[in-house]
């Protein structure tokens, strides 16, 4: 019986082999790991877009249609629990950290970086939530950081409190990244009990 010599690939036919195929553990073009991804890369850049929109469009109206200054009072909405009171604010979020607007802009950068990292490494693999989380982070920064560049400082104009208990003015972009740490903390502490928070790299 004549058993037939398998034949080994050569050195040159290995190396065509190995050449374009995707990293281990990388989703392959067209399979559902990949459709995923883009599925959460779109909804991560939607809902920075949207956090975005809103917080230029009111920041606009306010600018153009209230006064600015401790002599102009402030302009009740949900009677004195919430107001409008413009501000510019040259510091952090809620105003804190002073005049500081150039070093919190390059921060920003940093911080924008750090977000589309993460969101590179993790989001296209983890649960939905996580990419909600990082967008609302995303779209609040570059609010800001618009806000930095073009006028050198930030417009507040958000006033919550009762009374003469007032919490610090604020805007929409504040306010989805507040939303952002309080999603990122219930990620980290309660992860996949949460619907669509999976943490795990094989989430659907």
């Amino acid at each position: 019986m004549t058993v037939a010599a398998r034949e080994e690939p050569s050195d040159e036919t290995a190396t065509h082999q190995r050449v374009g195929r995707p990293p281990a553990g990388a989703p392959r073009l067209g399979s559902p790991k990949a459709g995923q991804a883009r599925r959460r890369w779109l909804f991560f850049g939607a809902t920075a877009g949207v956090v975005v929109i809103a917080d230029q469009l009111s920041k606009a109206w306010v600018d153009a249609e209230f006064e600015l200054g401790p002599a102009t009072p402030p302009t009740p909405v949900v009677g004195d629990l919430v107001r409008i009171a413009k501000g510019y604010n040259d510091g952090g979020i809620f105003g804190l950290f002073g005049d500081s607007a150039m070093v919190l802009g390059l921060a920003s950068l940093a911080v924008i970086a750090l977000i589309l990292v993460y969101q590179l490494r993790q989001g296209g693999t983890s649960g939905p939530l996580l990419s909600l989380t990082l967008g609302l982070l995303l779209g609040g920064a570059v609010g800001n950081l618009i806000d930095r560049v073009v006028y050198g400082h930030v417009i507040d104009f958000v006033d919550m409190g009762i009374g003469t208990l007032r919490f610090y003015t604020f805007n929409v972009a504040d306010s989805a990244i507040s939303v952002a740490i309080v999603l990122l903390m219930a990620l980290s502490l309660f992860g996949d009990r949460i619907p669509g928070g999976s943490m795990d790299h094989e989430a659907r």
